[in-house]
């Protein structure tokens, strides 16, 4: 048992002379990979920014609203990134003794996540500080059987990311489908293709509450309902909308998105419930017009101007979308299927491999 502080060291090199472009930025998801920034990087400089080589880490030190998990990623590719300086970069200075794909896979376990959270210090915001993360104890088995459970994990990883690029594959096909109907296709407002449904969790019986994410995908709630009364929650089933007209400055995109499960879940009174009515339309060639960017665009453009924009149901009606024949749809919605399909075997994998780390961390150690 030592310190993990003994393995690490933190890394200040900064893209100085400014070689590192945007091309090459990245965030960090909760997810513990590194994304493609968000923020507005317009006439910011990037020379401040922090180097992440091949094999070295970064991760956020507040941990606070951040869905009781750390930031942090493990630069597995050839490339090198750069980061915000609010983030912490470092790397395994003693790879005699720690593979840095062992210790990934050490910092993927759900009870990291608790640690670092319950170790986390702060008034404002808490945060997990470099010095907290030094001061861990670790316990390594030899480097040879780090080696054999890492190449374990890394054959499911490589597994998850051939998934991942299926889903690439299949986007790029959706979206060159959909553009060939904005101009050869007559245009039809949602409103003569769908209508609004209320049915009402009368009797309490379904307890499984739902919202929508900034993906256009259901995911539960994560409101306090302890004292709520979900007897006024409007039931969703398969193959119907479920539409905010609330529009946000920093997502803005059309908070719809289109319920695939067999059995009904409950969703907020403020939310509206959507069907196709008539047989002219697929709801999954609807769910995939609105989720292109140009539609969020669109949508985001006409919303109303306030504190919190709205784009109100009456007016959403009113929206206009390219109407090709059923043949024509069903032809793209097998595309949106297979994704749809491939979206939840992504998730199912990487549920596995989060599964997966505490069992190969742990056998590791038993046989030491």
């Amino acid at each position: 048992m030592a310190k993990l502080g003994k393995y690490i060291k933190q890394s200040d090199a900064k893209n100085s002379d400014g070689i590192y472009t945007l091309d090459n930025l990245k965030g960090i998801s909760i997810q513990k990979c590194f994304i493609e920034s968000k923020a507005d990087m317009k006439d910011v400089s990037l020379t401040p920014y922090l180097l992440v080589p091949h094999n070295y880490f970064a991760y956020v030190t507040v941990t606070s609203r951040n869905g009781e998990k750390i930031t942090l990623a493990h630069n597995t590719t050839n490339n090198t990134y750069i980061v915000s300086s609010s983030y912490v970069v470092f790397y395994v200075s003693d790879t005699d003794s720690l593979l840095p794909d062992y210790l990934f896979m050490y910092f993927n376990r759900p009870e990291f996540d608790r640690y670092t959270r319950f170790n986390s210090w702060g008034s404002a915001r808490e945060t997990f500080s470099w010095d907290d993360l030094c001061d861990i104890d670790i316990e390594l088995p030899t480097i040879e059987i780090q080696k054999k459970v890492a190449t374990i994990f890394n054959a499911m990883k490589a597994n998850q990311e051939a998934y991942e690029k299926g889903l690439d594959d299949l986007e790029q096909a959706l979206s060159i489908n959909i553009e060939q109907f904005k101009h050869n296709s007559p245009r039809v407002a949602v409103g003569a293709l769908l209508e609004e449904v209320d049915k009402r969790n009368n009797d309490g019986k379904i307890t499984d509450v739902q919202g929508i994410n900034i993906n256009k995908e259901f995911m539960p709630s994560v409101a306090n309902l302890d004292t709520t009364d979900l007897t006024k929650y409007k039931i969703i089933s398969n193959n119907q909308f479920a539409y905010s007209a609330m529009q946000t400055g920093r997502d803005e995109c059309i908070r719809i998105a289109l319920f695939h499960e067999d059995n009904p879940v409950i969703i907020s009174p403020a939310y509206s419930v959507l069907q196709v009515k008539g047989q002219e339309a697929l709801a999954e060639y609807i769910m995939l017009w609105f989720s292109r960017k140009e539609s969020d665009r669109y949508g985001w453009f006409i919303s109303d101007s306030s504190i919190r924009a709205s784009l109100e149901l009456s007016r959403f009606f009113e929206v206009e979308i390219p109407l090709p024949s059923l043949e024509k749809q069903q032809a793209v919605v097998n595309f949106y299927n297979a994704r749809h399909l491939l979206k939840k075997n992504i998730a199912k994998f990487s549920n596995l491999l989060k599964d997966v780390c505490p069992i190969l961390i742990k056998g590791s150690l038993q046989a030491v």
